[in-house]
């Protein structure tokens, strides 16, 4: 994947990571994506890597995996969320038309396992994918998360 890196500097002006603590931002690299390499990251990393069908992984393992691909120490939160949303929506647009094989969204979860209620078709479109494949959704107040993720956490190198 073709990116581009910039300083930590750079991102804390450009994307607001204020939460990356001002005394080390000096030089550390921080791996930013676009749409289209988001959305190639998750078919490849999640639809033909370790994560297969019965696995997930989560935004944050993805996120690592891209700052590895870029040789960086991280990928921007913000883009990486913002660009996998479009992906995501990109994909369900695609089933939509016909499409066969589309990215598997789905399989990427937030931290701790959560199903991300702002993908495609919501809470219960995915609770509705994630069962199909072997995975037992479990409600937590408000929340809704797979309930054996660690077990089921696919490895991306």
């Amino acid at each position: 994947m073709d990116g581009f890196d910039i300083t930590r500097r750079e991102a804390l002006i450009a994307g607001g990571l204020a939460a990356a603590g001002a005394a080390s931002l000096a030089s550390s690299p921080v791996a930013a994506s676009t749409p289209g390499q988001m959305e190639h990251a998750i078919r490849s990393l999640i639809g033909e890597a370790e994560v297969r069908k019965g696995k997930v992984t989560t935004i944050d393992e993805l996120r690592k995996a891209l700052a590895r691909r870029h040789r960086t120490t991280i990928a921007c939160p913000i883009t990486t969320g913002i660009f996998a949303w479009i992906a995501e929506h990109a994909a369900e647009e695609q089933a939509s038309a016909g499409k066969k094989s589309t990215t598997p969204y789905w399989r990427t979860l937030k931290t701790g396992g959560e199903i991300n209620p702002k993908y495609p078709g919501g809470v219960a479109a995915l609770k509705q994918k994630l069962s199909a494949e072997g995975h037992e959704i479990v409600r937590k107040r408000d929340r809704y998360f797979v309930s054996n993720f660690a077990d089921a956490l696919g490895k991306i190198q």
